[in-house]
């Protein structure tokens, strides 16, 4: 639960930032990976309100994966 006066948006970039420091803080190798890039999370989140079935989150995750398959594809080819 989270309180009405903080936005979703900045709950979740604030538990993203502060479990990306403590991961990378802990297991330091993970900083060496290339494929990780500068980014520990991706960008999107998906927040339930009301209750999502496991096929709806299924469906979202995908998705995620799709979109960011995509952009990294489109990285590789800029110069």
């Amino acid at each position: 639960m989270v309180p009405p006066k903080i936005s979703i948006s900045d709950f979740v970039g604030i538990v993203k930032g502060r479990t990306a420091i403590r991961v990378l803080n802990k297991f330091k190798n993970l900083k060496q990976k290339p494929y990780w890039g500068n980014h520990f999370w991706s960008r999107g989140y998906c927040v339930d309100t009301v209750g999502l079935d496991a096929e709806k989150i299924l469906k979202y995750v995908k998705y995620q994966e799709k979109k960011e398959s995509q952009g990294e594809a489109q990285q590789k080819f800029k110069f």
